[in-house]
């Protein structure tokens, strides 16, 4: 055997490389350490205190727990354990961590941080908007020959597909809820302000902000008691989809349900849907309708309903991971005056 076929039979047998998972709070992580350990990776997983779940321990080759802020003793495991890849999967609450009181205390910066984030947090000469933090994060990695890897290589099944996901479609109104909220969204994202809006007969209700979606849903209920509103999530304009990628799943439903919203509308191909089986479940009995669009597509239903179009449509960054036709618009339910779920209308004709 020469050494070319001696360095093909090893590149096929040998294992794929380990792969570290910095692991917030949420389903994510475990959906993503679950399928890498299914492909035959070794899972190496640096996991967040109060914020990820211990249940990731069955899927990990190894795992440890650190503060938030311990940004090199996270980068030295992952060094011992041989990792050159990383995944930044999972919520990570930064307001608890700033703005509660002590809660900072179990998560003290270390000396990497402390670099990582001295023009934000000391010279001041950087913001501290989602991306302006974890491109720094990022790059603390990158300077340790490390890559962070996007969710489109790591996980592509968990991104939503385009059309109606529930037996349930919105409404007409609704249909224009979500194209009016959409492009109000799309500049809150241009802004890094948030991912999330709350809106009812072509009004703003709520806005996400530091507080994340499932506050904002909470919110919207308290000023909206009737109900019937619609959440809008969708990317950045910008998103880089290494990070803070917009995620629903089960505890999205489960809020909106509690808050009395019906229709939740994500951006097709560039939001994480976690739980699918199990969301979609919840979603049919609570009659909550999921429609995933695309932004290419956008400008169809703005057309049906006479809408503007905010803002410049084509981005660099979303040539990526957005269809190369445009997305034709979902017809509303064909009960859209009482806006009854399909199968109740279904069940009531049996």
């Amino acid at each position: 055997m020469d050494a070319s076929e001696s360095a093909s039979l090893t590149s096929l047998t040998a294992p794929p490389d380990p792969i570290g998972i910095v692991a917030g709070w949420g389903s994510f992580p475990l959906e993503v350490a679950r399928d890498l350990r299914d492909t035959g990776h070794r899972v190496i997983i640096a996991a967040l205190r109060d914020h990820a779940d211990p249940a990731l321990q069955q899927y990990a080759s190894d795992m440890q727990w650190f503060g938030v802020l311990k940004l090199g003793r996270q980068i030295r495991y992952f060094q011992r354990h041989g990792v050159r890849s990383v995944i930044l999967a999972g919520k990570v609450f930064k307001h608890r961590i700033l703005y509660h009181g002590m809660g900072w205390m179990g998560h003290m910066p270390d000396w990497t941080c402390v670099q990582a984030f001295r023009e934000h947090f000391i010279s001041r000469t950087k913001d501290g908007r989602d991306d302006s933090l974890l491109t720094a994060i990022v790059a603390a990695f990158e300077n340790k020959n490390m890559r962070v890897v996007p969710i489109t290589q790591c996980g592509p099944r968990l991104l939503a597909e385009t059309g109606c996901l529930t037996h349930r479609r919105p409404s007409s109104a609704q249909m224009r809820d979500i194209a009016f909220g959409w492009q109000i969204a799309r500049q809150m994202g241009r802004l890094d302000i948030g991912q999330s809006i709350t809106v009812k007969d072509q009004m703003v209700l709520g806005v996400e902000a530091i507080e994340g979606t499932d506050a904002l849903i909470d919110r919207t209920g308290q000023l909206c008691p009737r109900g019937r509103f619609t959440l809008v999530k969708v990317a950045k304009p910008q998103q880089d989809m290494r990070f803070d990628v917009p995620t629903i799943g089960v505890r999205t439903v489960e809020q909106m349900r509690r808050a009395g919203g019906t229709v939740i509308a994500i951006e097709a191909g560039r939001t994480i849907f976690v739980e699918r089986e199990e969301t979609l479940r919840l979603a049919q009995r609570a009659g909550i309708a999921i429609v995933a669009l695309r932004q290419a597509g956008m400008h169809l239903l703005c057309d049906r309903w006479s809408l503007p179009l905010a803002g410049p449509q084509d981005h660099a960054a979303e040539s990526t991971s957005t269809a190369s036709h445009p997305a034709p618009p979902i017809a509303p339910s064909a009960d859209a005056a009482s806006g009854q779920p399909l199968r109740d209308r279904h069940q009531r004709a049996a």
